[in-house]
């Protein structure tokens, strides 16, 4: 930590030690581990003496007097920070080497995407009735959607960015990679998916718990070169003692537990007991690198989960997968594009992106929902802008990946000269990079792109109706 035992004996560990977004999670912590634990193991991030973050992976034991009453607790901490970056970059590689694999369905799904939307929107160069100008104008949309849906999969599963370690519902992990798997997978092979209600949230990294999906189905899909069925199966499970004997990292309890099954070539017997191996592979030179199955193990078990996998040579093969469940409540996420969106009052609005087509649709979308519009191409014309018209100006919707000046550097110079007007930051690629940075900077919002209308309208209006909240009270100490 960089501290000597005089600099930290007598002080509080969690408002001294642990950034201030983990202390509810340790206090959390603690009170389980009095409350009805003897042993708990977590990890979390520490903070040093020179303010760097350090993972730190805690063995926690509850120190009892002679009634049995919590009198404190004895926690050993090893660092892992280099161990978890070495196992990002080798999921990284992995998920590189997924979608490199996927690219042709990707290829073939988008090109038959773009081929709609190109015949939709020369037709409506010519005159046609209304009722089919209608008809081409939502297949245009329901394209693009389904487009900007495929990216959005694939962009995510590439980049790979860790996220925080939050409650999941399986609906989440379903509609990421099952979007994938129906789009990019062969005709040939049968897909199919199996999801009750009432499923069990889970506790984990969404994009980590969508690679081991992929993973499995991806290896499953080469299983059947020739075609075949696949199915994915999700269920709520209860481990007991019988599940001890099929894994080592079997623990009783209340888990998620997913079944990925092919009708493939299946697994010799020989090969089964070494497929979570890394490196280990039975494909071809250049073909696979053997690093799929191995990554799937060690995500499964930095989420406190097991694998099980059977096979028969001809037949085919299945891997479960258990994650522990939990009974916290998952995040709601969802948008409805039906909703009327609200229209302004007149309010200014400074568009800043070098993307001259969006900044002229921006501004039309806007325009017509009640707001006034300027617009910059750049970042220094953006700052001129707001400097002739300080007070007019009451929102700002700024791109974050532009030449010369990016976006945040660009808000950064509007916080530094001393404007306090709300900003929302737009992206098509890298947002989640910059979270922290804007968080810092006020910014609460990132649009990301490929954005409709009604993404647009919606976040405009919540930018606008926060910054004209009242601040709140100040507390009486």
């Amino acid at each position: 930590t960089g501290y000597t035992p005089d600099e930290v004996l007598g002080r509080p560990w969690i408002e001294h030690f642990i950034p201030e977004r983990n202390r509810p999670e340790i206090s959390g912590i603690l009170a389980e581990l009095f409350g009805k634990e003897q042993h708990i193991h977590h990890e979390n991030p520490i903070l040093t003496k020179n303010g760097e973050k350090r993972l730190i992976a805690w063995n926690n034991t509850v120190l009892r007097d002679r009634f049995g009453k919590p009198e404190g607790t004895m926690s050993l901490g090893e660092d892992i920070t280099e161990r978890k970056q070495m196992e990002e970059n080798l999921f990284r590689a992995q998920r590189m080497e997924s979608i490199g694999l996927l690219a042709g369905g990707v290829a073939h799904d988008l090109n038959n995407i773009l081929s709609p939307i190109m015949m939709s929107a020369s037709m409506l160069h010519g005159e046609v009735p209304e009722n089919v100008r209608a008809e081409l104008i939502d297949n245009i949309e329901e394209a693009a959607f389904r487009g900007a849906g495929i990216v959005k999969q694939v962009l995510t599963f590439a980049r790979g960015v860790k996220g925080e370690r939050v409650i999941l519902n399986p609906e989440a992990l379903i509609g990421e990679v099952w979007g994938l798997v129906r789009e990019t997978f062969p005709k040939s092979i049968d897909s199919t998916i199996v999801a009750p209600k009432g499923l069990w949230n889970i506790i984990g990294d969404q994009t980590q718990m969508c690679q081991v999906l992929l993973n499995l189905c991806v290896n499953a899909r080469d299983a059947m070169p020739e075609g075949g069925k696949l199915l994915i199966d999700f269920a709520n499970c209860e481990v007991d003692d019988h599940y001890l004997t099929l894994s080592a990292d079997a623990k009783p309890g209340r888990y998620l537990r997913f079944e990925v099954t092919d009708t493939g070539t299946g697994i010799p017997p020989e090969n089964i007991h070494r497929i979570f191996d890394p490196f280990f592979t039975t494909k071809e030179l250049g073909v696979g690198t053997g690093l799929g199955l191995s990554t799937v193990m060690g995500i499964v078990r930095n989420h406190g989960g097991f694998v099980t996998a059977e096979s028969q040579v001809g037949k085919g093969t299945t891997f479960r997968v258990f994650i522990p469940a939990t009974q916290g409540i998952a995040e709601e996420q969802r948008t409805n594009r039906n909703t009327a969106p609200a229209t302004g009052k007149g309010e200014v609005v400074l568009i800043v992106d070098d993307e001259a087509d969006i900044l002229k649709i921006a501004g039309m979308v806007l325009s017509r929902h009640g707001y006034r519009i300027k617009t910059a191409g750049n970042g220094a014309d953006a700052l001129a802008c707001l400097a002739k018209h300080p007070g007019d100006i009451k929102l700002i919707i700024t791109d974050l990946m532009m030449p010369t000046m990016d976006g945040a550097r660009l808000i950064g110079l509007i916080r530094r000269f001393g404007f306090h007007v709300p900003v929302i930051a737009a992206s098509g690629y890298g947002g989640e990079a910059y979270r922290e940075e804007l968080k810092n900077l006020g910014v609460n919002t990132i649009l990301k792109k490929p954005f409709d209308a009604g993404a647009l309208l919606t976040a405009t209006h919540r930018a606008l109706t926060q910054a004209a909240l009242p601040p709140a009270p100040a507390q009486r100490g």
